[in-house]
């Protein structure tokens, strides 16, 4: 059996993101919740908190944004979707980040199972890559 997917949700939020946590649960994903900036840069540092696919909240409180905690996952090439209610204030910093977006209100099972998604089709792409890079 495979292990399950770990996937970090960073939500400022409590309802957002115990609804998103539920979703990502009756999945069969292990969940690595946060809710600052910190919390998630402490999860990415721990070890033992694989995280395998993200979903952050843009705006986590008026002076801060999920964008340093992006930036981490994308240098370590964990694929991530930027969930927003707030795309008229970030809408240009967003575009940097070349990632999904999906607006709030969402409902949490279409954000999950976009963020499942993503993860099928970034693993696709690397099994793909070390096939041909086998060959």
């Amino acid at each position: 059996m495979a292990d399950p997917v770990n996937i970090m949700v960073l939500e400022d939020e409590l309802m957002i993101l115990m609804d998103l946590e539920f979703a990502a649960e009756d999945r069969g994903c292990t969940v690595r919740s946060a809710t600052t900036v910190e919390e998630a840069m402490a999860l990415l540092d721990d070890d033992t908190a694989r995280i395998d696919v993200a979903v952050l909240d843009v705006t986590l409180s008026p002076q801060s944004t999920c964008f340093p905690v992006a930036r981490q996952l994308d240098l370590r090439g964990i694929p991530y979707i930027l969930h927003s209610g707030d795309l008229d204030r970030h809408n240009e910093r967003i575009r940097e980040l070349d990632a999904v977006l999906i607006a709030k209100p969402a409902h949490s099972d279409d954000v999950i199972d976009r963020a499942l998604s993503l993860l099928d089709q970034s693993q696709n792409e690397a099994d793909q890559a070390n096939r041909q890079a086998a060959e």
